[in-house]
């Protein structure tokens, strides 16, 4: 473990730095699909976006499915999947988890709308990959969210109340015995399944998209960090070896939107949080004896989420959230790696999955979740750009939402009025973070406070009230992956 976690961030040229889901991808590729084009010189296109992940890359697609002849440009700073799109967790989950926070963003109508295309989203992962002939581990196997304490029993009731009440019955009940035969831990203690989530190879999915935008003819620039956006009409996207003018850009940029100027006034809208995993050996025999073998993705209902999921030869990818903050968004190359962070998960691993403590931890890594107040994205225009358009604040559940995100901001692109672009969510952000420094000074001692309450709980303890109400001021965006808690 030690020589895993002691490495710095990922290079483009350096596999061994990547996430598990790219080591295991990338050496699979023919050399003419693995080929990275860098930009260089002047160039010209209709729309150029920034960013080869899921979002930027379901963005093209649409676009090209929309009008064949437009020209699209995709600049990626790494290569396309090297961000956040080929290192997270590979659950694929729809919004129905929030639809309560849907209705209030985007009114009862739009938002059960909403909720229903993000489930479709999930399906179609499935259905593009099979169209398109690229395989990312497509298991239409559901989600358990579950209580690994007795303080986390029923944080999904409000959840469950929520769709429920507006008729829409997703969420199934678990007993104990069943929470623990499915997800395989004897730390289990009740939960809830939904059956509309699905798992796949994150990176797998990242370059089987590339792929797709390829063949519609789509350009992708790999390797070419965009160094600015010049305003002008056309504008001008500059990175170190070259230059696209466009009369559209859209920026994909997940946690690192706000690094470009024009984007300064989202700094407020999200708070940029790591979250680490790890990867066991492969052990399928002892992963069958715990009785997880249905492929479901599994959480827990900590603030500092547990979230894993199995793999086809046996393994366990275990994550947590909440790890380091960003001040002023600034991400760091521990964001791609934190020792002690990585050790952490580990040991919260073992703990769940006893039967798991001998088996050797193989790979590690992390990377950056950009979070917003409301636990949702939003999109809208640049302030004062008419043809600069983004997209951000998927907070750690962006796998299939991309989808339904990219339709929103193709939508924006082609200057349609649609039910896409008058939606809620294209309205910009809803609610903002403190400023700084208050936001990071404020979320280092919550976060503190955070981690110490569910230490006590997870010794089945209750912490002090002090430290329960510290813990509390802490909003559903900060550390959670996936739903909101209620709050105490």
């Amino acid at each position: 473990m030690e020589s895993l976690v002691s490495m710095s961030g990922p290079g483009p040229s350096d596999l061994a730095r990547r996430s598990f889901w790219l080591q295991e991808t990338l050496p699979a590729e023919p050399p003419e699909l693995a080929q990275v084009r860098r930009l260089s010189g002047a160039g010209r296109a209709d729309v150029c976006i920034l960013g080869g992940g899921y979002c930027g890359l379901w963005t093209a697609i649409f676009l090209k499915e929309q009008e064949p002849s437009l020209d699209v440009a995709i600049v990626e700073a790494d290569i396309c999947g090297g961000g956040a799109s080929g290192r997270n967790g590979g659950f694929a989950l729809s919004w129905w988890s929030k639809l309560g926070t849907l209705a209030k963003v985007c009114g009862e109508d739009d938002g059960a709308w909403i909720a229903e295309q993000s489930a479709a989203s999930v399906r179609k992962l499935g259905e593009f990959a099979a169209e398109e002939g690229f395989d990312c581990d497509y298991v239409h196997a559901g989600w358990l969210w579950v209580a690994s304490a007795p303080a986390q029993l029923d944080t999904w009731a409000s959840t469950v109340e929520e769709t429920a009440s507006r008729g829409h019955a997703i969420f199934q009940p678990l007993t104990r015995e069943e929470a623990q035969q499915r997800g395989g831990s004897p730390h289990y203690l009740g939960g809830i399944f939904d059956p509309t989530a699905a798992r796949v190879q994150p990176a797998a999915l990242a370059r089987g998209l590339r792929k797709a935008a390829l063949a519609r003819g789509v350009r992708i620039y790999e390797e070419s960090p965009v160094v600015a956006v010049e305003d002008g009409r056309p504008l001008t996207v500059c990175t170190r070896g070259g230059a696209i003018q466009a009369d559209t850009v859209v920026s994909a940029l997940n946690s690192w939107t706000v690094g470009l100027p024009q984007f300064h006034r989202l700094r407020r809208a999200i708070v940029t949080i790591s979250s680490d995993i790890v990867a066991t050996a492969p052990d399928p025999a002892r992963l069958a004896d715990t009785g997880w073998t249905g492929g479901e993705c599994v959480s827990d209902s900590r603030l500092m989420v547990h979230y894993h999921r199995t793999t086809p030869d046996g393994r366990i990818v275990f994550g947590k959230g909440g790890g380091q903050v960003a001040f002023a968004g600034r991400i760091g190359d521990s964001f791609h790696l934190h020792a002690e962070l990585c050790r952490r998960t580990v040991r919260s691993l073992q703990w769940l999955y006893p039967t798991f403590a001998d088996v050797p931890v193989t790979h590690a890594w992390g990377g950056p979740v950009d979070r917003s107040m409301t636990g949702l994205p939003f999109f809208g225009r640049a302030p004062g750009h008419e043809r600069f358009f983004y997209g951000v604040g998927f907070s750690g559940n962006g796998v299939a939402p991309t989808v339904t995100g990219a339709r929103i901001l193709a939508s924006l692109a082609l200057g349609k009025d649609d039910r896409w672009t008058q939606c809620g969510l294209a309205r910009g952000p809803k609610q903002l973070f403190p400023p700084e420094p208050v936001r990071y000074l404020g979320a280092l001692v919550v976060k503190d406070a955070v981690r110490r309450k569910e230490a006590y709980e997870d010794a089945g303890k209750e912490a002090p009230a002090l430290l329960a109400r510290i813990a509390a001021l802490a909003p559903a965006g900060y550390f959670k992956v996936g739903p909101k808690q209620p709050k105490p």
